[in-house]
């Protein structure tokens, strides 16, 4: 396995958030997370095309800013892996990416009705969640980000957000900003997410335990 740019802790994190995403049907099959390196952060490191729920760091790629594997690593890797890679250079205080077909947001992105908090722990929602529509990128196409100017168009898309809709596709979502935010005002949208965070800890221990014990009965 080439070695990758990225602390253990990331490695874990990663491996772990993949199962835990899957776990609670964020990700499907399909899906992906990403992290952007801790040491060479102009890269970001994702799985090999493998369903989240069964990713181990052995399956684990380090991906250029051109979203090309740099270690000569041949394995086959996400199609959609240019959300991730143009997403990290248009935003470079991103440090996490997740692209999900969850079923739950396709209506938000085909109906008038907006995507909004409604709760506490929806802070993450401060700015809203713009629909991105691939056709108005490219007429003919297959709904799947396959290149850099998908990619490019989608991150354009997210602007300063956190999270996108993909009309009739699903979501993507970015994660570890850093900041002004704006919830009703930028002052009371950075005191309901950095609350939030603060209260990550305990479920974030618990996930990735269950997370840990599934491994090993895998």
């Amino acid at each position: 396995m080439p070695k990758l740019a990225a602390s253990k802790a990331l490695v874990e994190d990663l491996v772990a958030g993949s199962r835990i995403l899957a776990e609670h049907e964020v990700l499907d099959a399909y899906g992906h997370l990403s992290a952007r390196s801790d040491k060479r952060p102009e890269h970001f490191i994702m799985s090999r095309s493998r369903a989240p729920a069964l990713v181990t760091a052995a399956d684990l790629i380090e991906w250029g800013a051109d979203s090309e594997a740099v270690t000569g690593d041949k394995r086959k890797g996400f199609i959609e892996r240019y959300i991730h890679g143009e997403i990290y250079r248009a935003r470079p205080e991103v440090m996490a990416v997740v692209h999900s077909h969850s079923p739950s947001v396709i209506p938000y992105g085909v109906t008038q009705t907006k995507l909004r908090p409604i709760y506490h722990m929806g802070s993450f929602l401060w700015s809203g969640a713009p629909v991105w529509d691939i056709r108005k990128v490219r007429e003919e196409n297959d709904l799947l980000v396959r290149d850099r100017p998908l990619g490019a168009a989608l991150a354009g898309a997210l602007g300063k957000c956190n999270c996108v809709l993909m009309r009739g596709h699903g979501m993507t979502v970015v994660g570890e900003i850093e900041g002004p935010v704006a919830f009703l005002s930028d002052e009371e949208g950075r005191r309901s997410t950095a609350a939030n965070r603060g209260t990550l800890e305990r479920p974030w221990e618990l996930w990735k335990t269950r997370a840990a014990r599934a491994t090993r009965r895998s």
